[in-house]
């Protein structure tokens, strides 16, 4: 894929993920002024970016077993995913007065993105072959910029009132169901829609090589997810101890987590060069490095927070998308929307678990140490992909190189 032609669907599809999945994070770039408003405990605030996790959770699971992503027209599938996730997060400013509400329409536009990422993915699949770790990465790309847009709109445009935040995001993931909805197609790599087998989102665990590359992702995502929701509220504490306005926070929060657009790319690039072990792994060990040391900053001077926040953001989302590029090359081609449903259901369904425990461990070993318990997952990332590696199926990923 090399003339501008031919890589028009890639970037009109990754600037659809981009607008789409903006709505993720945009109740955490407003934390502050919610807690403020609400009253809202620490367990309050986690459960604003639980909801959406167990909304996508609970939407994946169900599009796996009926097979929506390999049997459905998948342009109007994400058109009408980020119409309603977007249409949802726009009645928590217009409707919600407390947590109550808005954890449920929060749910619900999670149930609603379960058809925009892994569709994405798929739609991403079926355009590119020899450089698929490029392709998904540019989206995986989009995805982390789209993640990290309320904090840029939280940071330029100030963050007392929360409500503009939200209707912002609320209109770029309509914008984005548009793009994907009228302005990208399948590619001439699809496959045939199989017959409906709602077994297969069970059966697919007995290949091994699928296995060992979903418990690579899940390591991943046992980091990914709790860094994202709670490295923005770290920076804040960093900044207001040296008196540096919330604004320049949220700022702060956005060039962290953007820095990942960077990383899927140039990670993209590698992988398809070099091997998709290979960079998942050192992916892993900077990304483990940075979750050890960051807290070892904290109360210093915020430039060097920095610094090594900007390295864990480029380096902790780099090997997302070769996890599911790399299980796209090992599954059988009819059922690739319906394998990487069920791998992100489940890395998103873990992710619950460290976004959830982050503010409780903060509270009893403080921020110098809360990030630690992060590492235990690119730890087990990296075992998973070495036994990957020695495995003759590798040779189907990156054309072969493994």
């Amino acid at each position: 894929m090399t003339s501008p032609r031919e890589r028009r669907p890639l970037y009109l599809l990754s600037l659809a993920e981009l607008l789409a999945m903006s709505v993720w994070f945009s109740a955490s770039a407003v934390l502050p002024s919610l807690t403020r408003e609400w009253a809202l405990t620490p367990a309050g605030q986690a459960w604003l970016t639980l909801a959406v996790q167990l909304g996508f959770v609970a939407g994946a699971f169900g599009s796996a077993v009926l097979n929506l992503a390999d049997r459905l027209p998948t342009s109007r599938l994400f058109a009408g995913a980020a119409f309603l996730a977007g249409g949802l997060t726009a009645l928590i400013p217009a409707l919600a007065h407390g947590l109550g509400a808005a954890v449920g329409l929060r749910f619900l536009a999670g149930v609603c993105l379960a058809g925009v990422y892994p569709v994405g993915m798929k739609i991403m699949a079926t355009w590119t072959r020899e450089t698929r770790g490029f392709g998904i990465g540019l989206l995986v790309g989009a995805l982390t910029l789209g993640s990290a847009a309320p904090h840029l709109v939280a940071g330029l445009g100030g963050v007392l009132r929360w409500q503009p935040v939200l209707y912002i995001s609320a209109g770029l993931a309509v914008a984005g169901g548009a793009i994907g909805g009228w302005l990208v197609k399948e590619g001439p790599h699809r496959s045939e829609a199989p017959a409906f087998d709602w077994k297969y989102a069970g059966e697919m665990w007995r290949q091994k090589e699928l296995a060992l590359a979903s418990l690579g992702y899940f390591g991943h995502m046992w980091e990914l997810y709790a860094m994202w929701a709670w490295v923005p509220v770290f920076l804040a504490q960093v900044f207001g101890a040296r008196g540096i306005t919330g604004r320049w926070a949220s700022l702060a929060g956005f060039a962290v987590i953007a820095a990942g657009g960077a990383g899927s790319i140039v990670a993209g690039r590698l992988a398809d060069r070099f091997g998709r072990t290979s960079v998942t792994m050192a992916s892993l060990a900077a990304s483990g490095a940075c979750s050890l040391g960051i807290g070892l900053l904290f109360g210093g001077p915020p430039a060097a927070v920095m610094i090594v926040g900007i390295i864990w953001g480029f380096s902790v989302v780099a090997d997302s998308a070769q996890f599911s590029a790399g299980l796209s090359e090992l599954c059988p081609p009819d059922r690739t929307g319906t394998v990487l449903t069920v791998q992100t259901g489940l890395g998103f369904l873990l992710t619950l678990v460290t976004i959830r425990l982050i503010p409780s461990v903060e509270r009893v070993v403080t921020w110098r140490w809360a990030f630690a318990l992060l590492a235990l997952g690119p730890l087990m990332g990296i075992w998973a992909m070495a036994r990957l590696r020695r495995l003759p199926e590798a040779l189907k990923m990156a054309g072969g190189r493994r």
